[in-house]
């Protein structure tokens, strides 16, 4: 954490292309290293105590998630969910509410077409968890915009998390870590690949994390420069037959609807191949919910069975 303060100190000051030629040096000089725990750490797939499996005996379940960084990914959220509403799923957005103009009128037709809407950070800066003090402060804003939007979750930029501080939000889950993910600028994992019960010390009883399980987009296609789709496939494919919860994270800034040539974007091509994946090999085996639904699940079936 010491290092990602001194970077995100520095930040603003380096040009965006030298941020990424950075980041690729220090992901490609790492990968070699993490084979044994990316993208499949093994010891992610053991199911909780009691398990009583996913609803209407479903072989695992299967959530999409949206961060939404800038502006420009903002505008393309209508783009992103005729996508996925041509194929049957539905998806969360996650938007940053101080950092671009959040439509309310966008926000409206979210939910009015079934999908759901959560709040990621309050600005985006990489300071949110750089104290207690202004993790504290910023918790104030964040709960008046999840109240403001009724939302029941929230998602924390570039994953990074102190998932005891968070009991300062009023949410029923949050989406800010994951199963393995050595490349991610806070890397501690939390290893399972099924939801968990934050618990608070007080009376109050915690939220419900969950940890996207399958590579981000912006590590896989633009640090990585993957070229397919296959490590999602691969992990996919794992998940499914250790039952566990299948959660993409994936962002629209960095999706390429139409002419963008941006050196910073993927053809949406990719995740509508993963889609048809999902969809032609798993048909009628994965239960699709909303974040908000396996909360509940969990809260009220999951742990009463325990």
């Amino acid at each position: 954490m010491f290092l990602n303060k001194i970077f995100y100190n520095f930040k603003p000051f380096i040009p965006r292309p030298v941020q990424i030629f950075i980041r690729r040096r220090i992901v490609f000089h790492k990968r070699k290293y993490y084979n044994h725990i990316w993208p499949i750490d093994p010891n992610a797939g053991k199911a909780p105590d009691k398990w009583p499996g996913w609803p209407d005996k479903k072989r695992f379940a299967l959530v999409f998630s949206h961060d939404v960084d800038l502006q420009h990914g903002h505008d393309k959220c209508r783009q992103l969910m005729d996508l996925e509403e041509s194929l049957g799923f539905k998806s969360l957005f996650s938007f940053v509410p101080e950092r671009y103009n959040v439509s309310q009128t966008l926000r409206n037709e979210i939910i009015s077409r079934g999908f759901e809407v959560s709040v990621h950070g309050l600005n985006h800066d990489g300071k949110l968890f750089k104290s207690k003090k202004i993790f504290n402060k910023r918790a104030e804003r964040i709960n008046h915009y999840l109240q403001e939007w009724e939302a029941k979750g929230f998602t924390s930029p570039s994953t990074h998390h102190n998932l005891n501080w968070m009991h300062a939000l009023n949410i029923e889950y949050d989406i800010s870590t994951f199963d393995t993910d050595p490349f991610e600028p806070q890397p501690d994992a939390v290893s399972t690949i099924f939801p968990f019960r934050v618990q608070n010390n007080s009376s109050e009883n915690g939220f419900i994390e969950l940890p996207y399980t399958l590579p981000q987009d912006f590590s896989l296609f633009v640090i990585m420069m993957e070229q397919n789709i296959n490590i999602w496939k691969k992990k996919l494919d794992w998940i499914a037959s250790k039952g566990g919860m299948a959660l993409v994270n994936t962002h629209p800034d960095y999706m390429r609807f139409n002419n963008d040539c941006s050196r910073e974007t993927y053809p949406s091509g990719y995740y509508k191949e993963f889609l048809l994946y999902v969809q032609n090999k798993y048909q009628g085996q994965y239960w699709h919910v909303l974040p908000g639904e396996i909360a509940h699940f969990w809260k009220n079936t999951v742990e009463n069975s325990s």
